[in-house]
Parts: structure tokens; C-alpha cells; sequence
């Protein structure tokens, strides 16, 4: 109980001393994670809508690797990543290995599949009278559509969020990809690695708890916004 106090208390100490190391991490872990669930949402979204509303020939199968994304092992998406990038893959001339775009491409291999299995589900989960209902009252399919994806907006809210967080926390890929260099790739998750490996046990709870934090309030604004979509003012 005392070393998680002294974790807080140290991630309290690291916030507001305006450490510049720490913020540098802090920054960039929001950086590589919000621009890869920004490329996830605006991807992932319109695939999951398309996928629920639409029938097309493969469709079983797509969905079907969508359902095993959602469940692949992060390093195994870094390690994907890491041969398509390498000097001998075939995207070795992009340069980008080792670098912050390495990690936003492992970490949206990582949440598209969440993003676009969540939404499915969530369009899926909206009753089929609905539609017929809608369809009786003279409503175009466009109005029809438009209709369905404003019942499932709170599912859709929680598909990002889930998305999110299943990155944020990550450290297998972002580790292979990025290398955790200090002052380019380096980030929470890597630096808690990094600090645990050297034995400094208190730098690297502290560095969590300021990860725990950072997640914590975005999923509370995350709830906020979900209760302003479901209870609309008016």
C-alpha cells in the first residue's frame, strides 16, 4: 500500500513540476495515439456502417477477419509492421521505421478492427422495425440510414473509446516500432518498461499512474460526451 501511494504521490510530483522530459512523453503518447484513432475512426466507422447496413458477395469473410483483427495479439501487429518497414520490406524506402509514424501504422492495425466490429455490432443491435417503420412513414433510405446511425451513436462513442484504450496501453508493438527512443519514440508504456528494467520501481509506478490518470479522464469525458448524445439538451 505504501509503494502505490508513493507511486501517486511521485506521478503527482512528476505532473506539476513541469518536468519537460515528462511532458515530452506525455505529449507524444497522446499524439501517436489520438492520430491513430482519428485515421481508425474515420476508416474504421463507414467500414463498420457499410458492413451492418449493406449485403455483398465476401461479406461473411470480411467479416470474419474483422472479428480476428479484434482479437490479434498486439506484438503480432508490430511485428507485421516491423517487416513491411524494414530496410529489406516492401515499404523499407519510406524511412519510417523507428520513428512516430511506424507507431501510429501499428497502433491503427491494432484499433481498426475494434472500431469497425464495434460499430457493426452497434448498427447490428438497432430493431429492424425501425426500419420498416421508418420505410411505411415514406422515408428514403438515405433518412433511413441517417436514422439507424443516430440510435447507435452511443455504441459508435463506445467502439472509440474502446479503441482508445487498447492502444494507449499498448507496449509490445509501439516497443518493436518505435525502439523507445529517448526524445523521438519514447513513450508512457516504453518508459515504464524502461524505467522497471533499471530497477527504479518508483519512476516507473509513478509513469503509470500518470498513464491510469491520463486514461481516466479521457474516458470520463468519454462518458460526459456520451451522456450529452443520448440526453440532448432541447
Amino acid at each position: 500500500m505504501d509503494d502505490l501511494l508513493a507511486g501517486l504521490a511521485g506521478a503527482l510530483r512528476l505532473l506539476l513540476s513541469g518536468d519537460a522530459g515528462v511532458w515530452e512523453i506525455v505529449l507524444l503518447t497522446l499524439r501517436v495515439s489520438g492520430t491513430a484513432l482519428l485515421i481508425s475512426a474515420v476508416l474504421g466507422v463507414p467500414a463498420g456502417v457499410v458492413l451492418a447496413l449493406r449485403s455483398f458477395p465476401g461479406q461473411r469473410l470480411v467479416t470474419t477477419v474483422i472479428y480476428t483483427g479484434m482479437g490479434l495479439p498486439p506484438v503480432v501487429a508490430g511485428l507485421v509492421v516491423y517487416l513491411l518497414l524494414s530496410r529489406s520490406g516492401p515499404l523499407g524506402d519510406l524511412g519510417w521505421l523507428f520513428t512516430p509514424r511506424a507507431m501510429v501504422v501499428a497502433q491503427v492495425l491494432i484499433s481498426l478492427p475494434l472500431v469497425v466490429g464495434l460499430t457493426m455490432s452497434a448498427v447490428e443491435g438497432i430493431t429492424p422495425e425501425l426500419r420498416l417503420q421508418l420505410r411505411a412513414l415514406g422515408a428514403t433510405e438515405r433518412q433511413i440510414a441517417q436514422a439507424i446511425l443516430w440510435e447507435a451513436r452511443a455504441g459508435m462513442l463506445v467502439a472509440l473509446v474502446a479503441g482508445f484504450g487498447s492502444i494507449i496501453s499498448e507496449v509490445g508493438a509501439v516497443l518493436l516500432v518505435g525502439g523507445n527512443i529517448e526524445r523521438s519514440t519514447r513513450v508512457l508504456t516504453t518508459a515504464i518498461v524502461l524505467e522497471t528494467r533499471k530497477g527504479a520501481f518508483d519512476q516507473a509506478l509513478a509513469l503509470g499512474f500518470v498513464l491510469v490518470g491520463l486514461t481516466f479522464v479521457l474516458n470520463a469525458l468519454a462518458l460526459r460526451l456520451r451522456g450529452a448524445l443520448l440526453h440532448p439538451a432541447g
